[in-house]
């Protein structure tokens, strides 16, 4: 049985495994219920109480996902900040008429993370 998947709402294929296996992690559920607003990694840490860089490679595999999307703003001095952001609404799996498996991921209807780039460009 293979892994086919449908587009999702921006139109590229999610990757099944890599979104089953980053919401099989307690650390990665943790950020995603935490990440309701633009948060860097060193908040986020300070929030969930896991170590900074556990907290990055846990970001890379929801961004890997496509559950989370990285901003990055410039700060004074020309240094980068990035900030994190949830970027769906709901994840579907299920399986299709041709017998794999369809996974979809609705993105967020707001489109908070489109905002917070443009304000982050702007700094």
């Amino acid at each position: 049985m293979s892994l086919g998947v449908p587009s999702s709402d921006d139109g590229s294929a999610p990757d099944l495994a890599a979104i089953v296996s980053a919401l099989d992690d307690d650390g990665c559920r943790e950020i995603v219920t935490v990440l309701e607003e633009p948060l860097t990694a060193q908040e986020l840490a300070g929030r969930i109480g896991l170590p900074l860089s556990t907290t990055y490679r846990k970001l890379d595999r929801l961004t890997e996902a496509g559950l989370v999307t990285e901003t990055v703003g410039v700060r004074s001095g020309s240094h980068h900040k990035s900030r994190y952001v949830a970027d769906f609404e709901r994840v579907s799996i299920g399986i299709g008429d041709d017998g794999d498996f369809d996974v979809d991921l609705e993105r967020s209807k707001d489109r908070s993370v489109g905002i917070w780039s443009e304000i982050q460009r702007e700094f």
